[in-house]
């Protein structure tokens, strides 16, 4: 049975733009003009209005019991299209048919008024779904159980931190058994173990007929949780299906990360007087026909770099570094005497030793093994996709590397267990 139907569904949103010469470049300024406008009349004339499709022209069927990962990059109409099926914001154009009881889990705090207990704040929410306060009493005690926050009851949900929001609003929401479940990146926030039951609880919503619509930039989890998924770009649905295609489909898209860079002559390349940036490549060793790097892929790291010293002692120190900035580690080469021209070096990164994540390649070229000639930051950015294969946990696998290594486990004795 079809629960959800969207037929075109289109969503627009107007933008101003002031015209002229850009004001309020200071606090001061923007304070003085925000204040100007109150008590002055808008001069149309001097602004222009732009139409701004987050939502064109999506349509889709959704059947009961269907769990339904949406995935796209930042800005591509997800929590807007989880706000239209909320009714939360109606769509500019377009029809949507429910059939159900929706329960909607979009962002930290929704749904909460802010002076009210986290017990008052659990009714409420029950009787906005729709439930009687019998029901409700009898899911009372699995909710603050799950969400953990028995001790905070009845504090008022303003003082609660974003994770302990995020723990009631999401069980709520799923203990009060709504026919369909929309969840917006609820991985985001919250430890491993509340994660973990996150996506036990979404699991068993779907195996009970529950309907499951589930936003997540975490694409293990919606591999894991998800039999359908959908791929939004710039408001559009680009394709819907079973969640491997998709999956493999939007990752096409996404990993167009410039894995090469170089430079024709060496007055445009970065550097200096002493040595300047020829080229870097990260060439991927795909295997099982990839079209991205996972956690499994090898890759090698080529550059070169033209040297414009005579008879110098140079070796390259590499660093491997995450986005936010840690060392990830450090190799060098040995040191060399090198004389003007192109100097050429490789390393080869096996598979199953990063995590996944985002990283940046930099590298430093040091004279007499102690001095540094140049500093090329952030020479290359990439990013390494999840592959999990025999396990139900589908949270952030936690740290920067993910080595294969060996750790056998055996039974030593049969022993009866009193």
């Amino acid at each position: 049975m079809t629960v959800i139907e969207a037929e075109n569904i289109s969503k627009r949103y107007i933008i101003d733009h002031i015209k002229g010469n850009a004001k309020g470049n200071t606090l001061s300024e923007v304070v003085t003009d925000n204040i100007k406008n109150l008590f002055s009349k808008k001069d149309e004339d001097k602004v222009s209005h732009e139409d701004f499709w987050a939502l064109k022209g999506v349509s889709f069927k959704i059947e009961q019991g269907d769990r339904v990962g949406i995935i796209g990059s930042n800005g591509a109409g997800k929590s807007t299209l989880l706000k239209v099926l909320s009714r939360i914001t109606e769509p500019t154009e377009g029809k949507i048919t429910i059939k159900g009881r929706v329960a909607s889990l979009l962002e930290v705090g929704t749904g909460f008024h802010p002076e009210l207990s986290g017990r008052e704040n659990i009714f409420l929410n029950g009787a906005i779904l729709g439930m009687t306060r019998e029901v409700i009493k009898q899911h009372f005690d699995a909710i603050v159980d799950f969400a953990g926050v028995e001790k905070f009851l009845d504090t008022p949900v303003k003082r609660y931190s974003s994770g302990m929001y995020v723990r009631l609003g999401f069980a709520i929401s799923a203990h009060l058994e709504p026919e369909i479940l929309i969840v917006d990146e609820v991985l985001a926030v919250g430890d491993a173990e509340f994660q973990r039951k996150c996506l036990g609880k979404m699991k068993d919503a779907s195996t009970s007929g529950r309907t499951l619509l589930f936003v997540s930039h975490n694409l293990t989890a919606v591999q894991g949780l998800c039999n359908k998924s959908m791929f939004l770009q710039k408001g559009q649905m680009i394709e819907m299906g079973e969640t491997n295609q998709v999956l493999s489909t939007y990752l096409s898209h996404v990993q167009k990360t410039a894995l090469e860079s170089w430079w024709l002559t060496p007055q445009e390349a970065p550097g200096n007087d002493n040595a300047r940036l020829k080229s870097i490549k990260l060439i991927p060793d795909f295997i099982d026909n990839q079209k991205h790097i996972d956690v499994r892929t090898p890759f090698k790291i080529q550059l070169e770099f033209w040297n414009m010293m005579d008879g110098a002692n140079l070796n390259i120190s590499l660093h491997l570094n995450s986005l936010t900035g840690e060392c990830i580690f450090n190799i060098g080469t040995v040191s060399k005497s090198f004389e003007k021209g192109i100097i050429y070096a490789e390393c080869e990164i096996p598979g199953n030793y990063l995590n996944d994540g985002s990283y940046s390649i930099s590298f430093m070229v040091v004279k007499d093994t102690s001095t540094a000639v140049f500093n090329f930051e952030e020479a290359l950015i990439f990013e390494i996709e999840d592959h999990r294969v025999g396990t139900s946990w589908y949270g952030k696998w936690p740290g920067y590397v993910r080595p294969k290594i060996d750790f056998p486990i055996s039974q030593l004795e049969l022993e009866s267990v009193r």
